[in-house]
Parts: C-alpha cells; sequence; structure tokens
C-alpha cells in the first residue's frame, strides 16, 4: 500500500492505493504518510480526482477502488453508498431496506463508519431521517461542508 497526503478544504487527507485501486482515505495524515512529489500513475490519478471533486469539477469518481475488508453486509452498503448520485441524500433507514434488512439502520451507521474510502464512497451522502445530519467519522463539519459542496455545484450545474 502506497499513501499520500494531499490539503483539501476539509483540511488533509491520506489516500492510499495498492495494486488493484484506491483501498484508502483518511482524514488526516496518516503515520508514515507525507506528499508525494511524483507520484505513481494509480496514486496520481486519485490525487487528481479528488482535487477535482473539492474544486467542484468532478460529480463522479473514475478510480478503480480496491476493497478487501467488510462484511458482506458492510459491502452491500458500501456498495448503495456508491449508486447515491451526486448532490443528493439518502437516510440510514432507506439504505437498510435498499439492502434487505429495513430494521437495520444503525447498522447502517456503523458500516458508514467503518468506510474504507470515505469521500470517494460517499457516506457522507446518507443522513439521518427527515434529512437530520448526523453521524459521520470525519465529523459533522466536514459532513456539512461536502453536502454543501455537492449541492452548490449541483445546483450550479443544472442552471447552466
Amino acid at each position: 500500500m502506497r499513501w499520500t497526503v494531499i490539503d483539501s478544504p476539509i483540511d488533509r487527507l491520506s489516500v492510499a492505493v495498492d495494486e488493484s485501486g484506491v483501498c484508502g482515505v483518511h482524514f488526516g495524515a496518516v503515520d508514515g504518510a507525507g506528499e508525494v512529489a511524483e507520484p505513481e500513475p494509480m496514486l496520481a490519478a486519485a490525487v487528481e480526482e479528488v482535487r477535482a471533486y473539492f474544486a467542484g469539477e468532478l460529480t463522479d469518481f473514475t478510480v478503480p477502488l480496491s476493497v478487501r475488508r467488510g462484511s458482506d453486509f458492510e459491502r452491500a452498503v458500501w456498495q448503495q453508498m456508491s449508486l447515491i448520485p451526486y448532490g443528493e441524500m439518502r437516510t440510514y433507514g432507506e439504505i437498510a431496506a435498499a439492502v434487505g434488512d429495513p430494521g437495520a439502520a444503525r447498522a447502517v451507521g456503523v458500516a458508514c463508519n467503518r468506510n474504507p474510502i470515505p469521500v470517494i464512497v460517499p457516506c457522507h451522502r446518507i443522513v439521518g431521517a427527515g434529512g437530520k445530519l448526523v453521524g459521520f467519522g470525519g465529523g459533522l463539519p466536514r459532513k456539512r461542508f461536502l453536502l454543501e459542496l455537492e449541492a452548490r455545484v449541483a445546483l450550479q450545474r443544472a442552471w447552466q
């Protein structure tokens, strides 16, 4: 696994790739990770897409992902997260129903917290009942920022 650290509007992010794709995004700098002057192509592509996302230029990540952990339930939740369109939100209950367990809203929250690739796999798009802003491993201010960024960009694109 190879890491790099990049600056973003929500503080530093550590991004990791392995031989198959992006395998980790962490808020803050991961021990031993630093900015890489000339990252390998896959890491460079991931960094480029993350920067384009924060600039409002990218609404769909295309970098390959490498998820090698997680229970079947967690993987199903992460897959459902990936299906939420840019600028939209779903509730924990809606995701639970989508994975076939309508009573598992809390378990969806746990799966969101274990998401190894936040931002790229958009766990920030999952909110509480009634659209309430709850739960996010990176903290609610970061979640709010990401949701506001996407709402603003989606509106700008719709009005062009």
